[in-house]
């Protein structure tokens, strides 16, 4: 794993970020019991087995609904995530989770897995999810993360939003592992903004509304805030023929 993998892994940034994040506790994993997580088994496998009493452990830190990833991938695509967000509430429902996200058995395989994260749920509005794009310890630019469909309420605050997350990259900036990297925040409704995870700011990283890495000009002005725009309607004649 390079360097600026490295340190965009969760268990590496989280104690130096730990006051703008949500609750993190950590279940290490041994070789044998990764590559079961790579290989796919479920909780009832024996090498399995010997990992859940202590993810029980480390997840009643926490009540009622948790949240489960590792080092640097989320299980966004499992069943689970799209039915329920990836809300949990046992070891063996968290571990099977895991194990049935091909984005979670690849990056066991690529050796980018040496634990698994244990956050409580915390069910969040997808308009207050941006992916910010810091470029020398600066903020450079932002962009909408669910690419869902265009959010009024965004467009009202956008501006807002853009100034919130440029003052507090300058205020915390300073402990940010990399200089140059992208991080997923969510803005609370109490105004506070959490980081939720951090990658590099380059491929594969998704550019998201910027569309291409060859978009920025990073010697330039700082490219500001992008969402989904308003759809277009369409007035007066319109012919359409197939």
């Amino acid at each position: 794993m390079n360097e600026t993998l490295e340190k965009c892994r969760i268990p590496y940034w989280y104690p130096r970020l730990s006051a703008f994040s949500l609750p993190t506790s950590f279940v290490s994993l041994s070789p044998a019991e990764i590559q079961a997580l790579a290989d796919g088994k479920t909780a009832d496998d024996p090498e399995v087995k010997r990992v859940i009493p202590r993810l029980v452990s480390v997840m009643s830190q926490f009540s009622y609904n948790r949240f489960l990833s590792t080092d640097l991938a989320a299980p966004v695509d499992s069943d689970r995530f799209m039915t329920k967000r990836g809300a949990v509430r046992s070891a063996e429902s968290g571990w099977n989770v895991l194990a049935s996200s091909a984005r979670i058995r690849k990056a066991a395989e690529r050796g980018e897995v040496s634990c698994i994260c244990v956050r409580p749920f915390r069910r969040v509005d997808l308009s207050r999810e941006f992916r910010l794009f810091i470029k020398g310890g600066k903020l450079f630019a932002m962009s909408q993360y669910w690419l869902t469909r265009h959010f009024p309420r965004i467009e009202k605050r956008k501006e807002e939003f853009w100034k919130q997350a440029q003052a507090f990259v300058e205020a915390n900036g300073w402990a940010l592992p990399l200089q140059d990297v992208a991080a997923d925040v969510y803005f609370t409704s109490s105004g506070r903004i959490l980081i939720m995870d951090l990658n590099p700011l380059e491929p594969p990283t998704d550019p998201l509304m910027f569309s291409s890495w060859d978009a920025f000009q990073w010697d330039g002005e700082p490219a500001g805030i992008r969402i989904i725009p308003p759809p277009h309607l369409v007035s007066g004649d319109v012919n359409v023929s197939f």
